[in-house]
């Protein structure tokens, strides 16, 4: 288990060295462009999507969550409630923000939890079979699981850079693997070419 733990830890470093390498500038043409290709989501008006306040240098989807949101889907972002466990409270606009921890914001407790059928998901590392790398905490794994218990099986729909690509992530039992991922190559199904 310490052999898989420190692996995965190496395979998280290496890939966020390459992601934090990259251009901001071209970072940021690749939020536009991929607000710009909202489509490819097929999101009905009204299903529920969580996204994520970006954090050092991840994508920034928030574009692409407006845009979204300019369609009719209702829009939600992880909220950390402790240590163990996340929920996805609604992102309405001008409702009240909140320092989330590690950066980022989120909607207050005031906010409605939902339950999102479609979850853009952040990674530090991801493989050619949907296996992720997270930032460590198992937030996501949890929430997830806890979601799945209750019968519902959400998209999971990664978002990275194609740098983060690593060869290959050993998967634990806990570990959920993604349905797609996008990057600035499009939104792609796993299994990868």
């Amino acid at each position: 288990m310490t052999a898989i733990r420190e692996l995965k830890k190496q395979l998280r470093q290496s890939a966020l060295a390459r992601r934090d390498a990259l251009d901001l500038g071209w970072r940021i043409e690749v939020a536009t462009d991929m607000a710009a290709e909202a489509d490819e989501l097929a999101i009905e008006p009204g299903t529920v999507v969580s996204g994520f306040w970006p954090m050092r240098s991840e994508v920034d989807i928030r574009p692409l969550m407006m845009e979204l949101a300019s369609r009719g889907a209702r829009l939600c972002l992880p909220a950390i409630l402790d240590r163990e466990t996340i929920v996805f409270r609604e992102l309405v606009r001008g409702a009240p923000m909140i320092d989330m921890g590690f950066g980022t914001l989120g909607p207050d407790e005031r906010a409605a939890v939902l339950e999102p059928p479609v979850m853009l998901v952040p990674l530090a590392a991801y493989d050619a079979h949907g296996n992720r790398i997270g930032y460590g905490a198992g937030h996501y794994d949890r929430a997830i699981a806890r979601l799945r218990e209750k019968g519902l099986a959400a998209r999971l729909v990664g978002i990275a850079f194609d740098c983060q690509r690593v060869d290959a992530i050993p998967a634990e039992a806990h570990d959920v693997p993604l349905d797609a991922i996008w990057t600035e190559s499009g939104l792609r199904p796993f299994p990868l070419d």
